[in-house]
C-alpha cells in the first residue's frame, strides 16, 4: 500500500497517531486490520512450522496437556540432543548393521543416519502454546485406535516393506518425488523444509509447500469436489469469519496418510492470530481407518527467509539402486 505525502503538519500528526494505534492493536493480537485489498483476512507470507513437540503425547505424561515454562525448555533440550544425527553415530551404525535381515531383507535403517546433523532441520523448540502434543483431540493427546481394516492395511505395509522391492510403486511417494513427506495435506513437521507460502486472490488461496514445491490451488467459489481422485486430494475452501476452512477429499489410495483409506476426509482451518503467527488446525475423519476423528493444532511462525527450491532427484538414480539391489537379494536367495 502506498501512502501519499501529507503536507499539513496536523495531518502528519494524525497519521503518526493512527499508525501508532494500529501497531499497538496488532501487537495486542487484534488482526482486524490485517486484511487483503478485497477484504479477506490476510494470511499471505511464508510460514515456518518446525517444532520438537511430538504429534502424540508421550505416554509417561498421562493427562498433562501443557508443559510449564521450565518443563518445555527441558523437553526441547532433550529432543534436540536425541535428534542429533552425529551423536554416537558409529555406535548406531553398528547397531543397525547387527540387526541382520528379516525374510531376506534388511530392516529399515535408523533414518537419522541418512544425513549428518547439519542437513536436518527439525527445530529446537516446542510450540508456543507449550502443549505436550500436537494432537489436541482426543483430550489424551493420542491418535485413536485403528479399526480392524486400518490395522490390516498397516500390517500389509509392514509386510511389503520386508520383501525386496518389486517396482517403483512399492516405494513411498516422497521417495518418488511425487509428494512431500511433510506437506500433506495435512501439513505436519518432519525432517526439513517445513515452510509454506500462502498466496491469495479474491476467489482462490494457494498453499505452496517448500517440500517438493507442491502448489495446492484452493477455489473459494463453492464448487463441489467432483469425483476424480488426486495425489493430494481435491480441496475446496470458504471463509468462516476470519478463519479459512479447507475441506479435502477424493484422495488417491496411494497417498495414504498414516495408512488412511480412500475415504479420508480432511478439514483444515487457518487463522491469523497476530502479525507473526498463524494457527493451523486440522481434523482427520476416516471411519475405515480410525475408531474416531482426531484433531491437530499447529502454530506457524512468519519467516523472514524466502522459499527455496527443493530439487527432489532421488528417483533419478536412487530408484535404480533400490531395484537393482532387490533383484540381487532375490538371486542370492535363489542360490544364483
Amino acid at each position: 500500500m502506498t501512502i501519499r505525502p501529507i503536507l499539513k503538519i496536523a495531518g502528519s500528526g494524525a497519521l503518526v497517531l493512527l499508525l501508532a494505534a494500529t501497531a499497538a492493536a496488532q501487537s495486542a493480537g487484534d488482526t482486524t486490520t490485517l486484511r487483503t485489498s478485497h477484504g479477506h483476512p490476510d494470511l499471505s507470507g511464508i510460514w515456518d512450522f518446525r517444532t520438537v513437540t511430538p504429534l502424540e503425547r508421550p505416554e509417561e505424561l498421562g493427562d498433562q496437556a501443557f508443559f510449564s515454562e521450565e518443563e518445555s525448555a527441558e523437553y526441547a533440550a532433550e529432543r534436540v540432543l536425541a535428534n542429533n544425527a552425529d551423536r554416537d553415530r558409529e555406535e548406531r551404525k553398528q547397531i543397525t548393521t547387527d540387526r541382520g535381515t528379516v525374510n531376506g531383507t534388511r530392516e529399515s535403517r535408523d533414518l537419522a543416519l541418512a544425513y549428518n546433523d547439519f542437513w536436518w532441520d527439525r527445530g529446537d523448540n516446542v510450540v508456543e502454546t507449550r502443549r505436550t502434543s500436537l494432537v489436541i483431540d482426543p483430550p489424551n493427546g493420542r491418535i485413536p485406535a485403528l479399526t480392524e481394516g486400518g490395522a490390516q492395511r498397516a500390517a500389509e505395509r509392514v509386510r511389503l516393506n520386508q520383501r525386496p522391492t518389486e517396482g517403483p510403486e512399492d516405494r513411498p511417494l516422497g521417495e518418488r518425488c511425487i509428494t512431500g513427506f511433510n506437506s500433506g495435506p495435512p501439513m505436519l513437521p518432519a525432517a526439513y523444509n517445513m515452510n509454506v507460502q500462502i498466496f491469495q486472490t479474491p476467489d482462490h488461496v494457494v498453499l505452496l509447500n517448500e517440500m517438493v514445491h507442491n502448489a495446492r490451488i484452493i477455489p473459494l467459489d463453492g464448487s463441489d469436489h467432483g469425483t476424480l481422485p488426486q495425489w493430494t486430494g481435491v480441496s475446496r475452501g470458504h471463509w468462516d469469519g476470519d478463519t479459512l476452512v479447507v475441506e479435502t477429499k477424493n484422495f488417491l489410495r496411494e497417498t495414504s496418510f498414516r495408512n488412511s483409506s480412500k475415504n479420508l476426509h480432511l478439514v483444515e482451518r487457518i487463522r491469523r492470530v497476530d502479525g507473526d503467527t498463524l494457527l493451523y488446525t486440522f481434523t482427520v475423519t476416516d471411519p475405515t481407518t480410525w475408531t474416531a476423528p482426531w484433531t491437530v493444532e499447529l502454530p506457524m511462525r512468519q519467516s523472514d527467509l524466502p522459499i527455496f527450491e527443493y530439487a527432489c532427484h532421488e528417483g533419478n538414480y536412487g530408484m535404480d539402486g533400490t531395484l537393482t539391489g532387490a533383484r540381487a537379494v532375490e538371486r542370492r536367495a535363489a542360490g544364483q
